[in-house]
């Protein structure tokens, strides 16, 4: 095989590949195979009509898109790895000359990625947040893992109060009529919490047990429901049981009873580190963040719209991914919130242009650096998605081999340096956080 490859405009140009005869006669014997084991011939079982007989009632070009099908694609990969471009769409592919015992000629019109041209990249300016812990941040933490132990206290006489867990029975109605999703029976409802329709809550704030009352609100104009945003309504609701939360004391067996901490001091001082280590990691996200940003707006790069489209696609299985974790999936979601996939991938359009871009920049710089992953670096990350996963190392290989995901791992790796490079070689500026 020969392949070429010429540039015509941007980044966009013509793959010319040539085949040699003997591997298209291969790829028609092949095809021919495949064809003789679906067809009937009278006079012959089907698979076993002789070639010069198939040939005779159907031609010999009866076969030849079967065989272009079989010899395509790796005469495609082959000049993909001759030439070394990277594809980013399905190619427009012109078949110029294909026949028995001829070579096969083909002109591929193929658009990649786009040339970047870097700007400054080392050197930027970064906020380096000089990391410290209040007590003020102590406090609130232990107040949190005391609210989450307390103990819920039923309340028999006296009335709600804001943070009481509340047990209640209610019914929705709009212009006189109930409205689907509107009632329900011993629903438990925190107030306090914001989880209602705005005005609920505090209306059944000094409510009591057994107390019956209609609370009217009005839904939100951007209410999920548009039959009911911006309505006013009337709900009937009865308390049926009040919980107050009783707070444990913050002393040593409280730490004795949350940790593994003999003393309330040793559990502070445990709670200061990872309150410590958190502010760490959220100051390199910030300023992974911000050297990423400034090295793209210095950078000169014409962003394909196949790459966010791809990229649009990709996130919105990573979101559809997310709703089934929680039992939903995309058609609940466009139900509850009025949009469609259309709406959806506009809302995140701007975050896939986003993302296309820093992806073009930090591999740029990765290339320009040298900044490739070893095979001990491969080996340590397919390790880790072995330990992840449970599966076996080799087998992973194997799998990520066949789907073609092992470069693209490869490449997650030198784009991982790429941000290391650019944070090792920014610029401090400290603050404190």
């Amino acid at each position: 095989m020969k392949a070429s490859w010429e540039k015509i405009e941007k980044n966009v140009g013509v793959l010319t590949i040539e085949v040699e005869s003997d591997q298209v006669n291969e790829a028609i014997n092949k095809a021919f195979k495949k064809v003789a084991n679906r067809i009937n011939v009278p006079g012959f079982r089907k698979g076993k009509v002789p070639r010069q007989i198939f040939e005779a009632k159907f031609g010999v070009e009866s076969l030849y898109q079967d065989a272009i099908d079989i010899i395509l694609p790796e005469a495609y990969t082959f000049a993909l790895q001759e030439t070394g471009i990277e594809p980013i769409d399905r190619p427009e592919v012109d078949i110029e000359q294909f026949g028995k015992n001829q070579s096969m000629k083909l002109k591929a019109k193929v658009q990649v990625k786009p040339e970047v041209e870097l700007g400054e990249y080392k050197g930027l300016e970064v906020e380096h947040k000089e990391v410290s812990v209040t007590a003020e941040e102590i406090d609130e933490e232990l107040k949190r893992l005391q609210t989450r132990h307390a103990e819920l206290v039923p309340i028999e006489e006296g009335a709600a109060a804001n943070g009481d867990i509340v047990s209640i029975d209610f019914e929705g109605f709009v212009d006189g009529e109930p409205f689907e999703g509107g009632k329900a029976e011993k629903y438990s409802l925190e107030l306090g919490s914001n989880s209602f329709i705005p005005g609920f809550e505090d209306s059944v704030i000094g409510m009591s047990v057994g107390e019956e009352k209609d609370i009217e609100v009005t839904f939100p104009e951007s209410y999920q429901a548009e039959n009911l945003a911006g309505k006013p309504a009337v709900f009937k609701v009865k308390v049926n049981e009040i919980k107050r939360k009783n707070l444990p004391e913050l002393d040593d067996e409280f730490a004795k009873d949350v940790s593994e901490f003999d003393t309330l001091e040793e559990f502070k001082s445990d709670i200061e580190q990872r309150i410590a280590k958190r502010k760490e990691r959220e100051n390199r996200i910030h300023i992974e963040q911000t050297v990423i940003d400034k090295a793209a707006a210095n950078a000169k790069v014409e962003v394909p719209s196949v790459m966010v489209e791809n990229q649009l696609n990709e996130m919105v299985q990573e979101f559809e991914s997310r709703l089934r974790s929680q039992g939903m999936n995309l058609e609940m979601y466009f139900q509850f919130s009025g949009q469609d996939e259309n709406a959806l991938k506009e809302q995140m359009q701007p975050d896939a242009e986003k993302r296309v871009l820093h992806a073009l920049v930090l591999e740029s710089i990765a290339k320009a650096e040298g900044l490739e992953a070893t095979d001990e670096e491969l080996e340590k990350e397919l390790q880790e998605m072995s330990e992840t996963y449970r599966r076996p190392v080799d087998e992973l290989r194997r799998i990520l081999e066949s789907n073609g995901r092992l470069d693209d791992i490869r490449n997650e790796l030198s784009t991982k340096k790429a941000v290391d490079f650019l944070v090792e070689h920014s610029k401090s500026v400290t603050s404190v956080a």
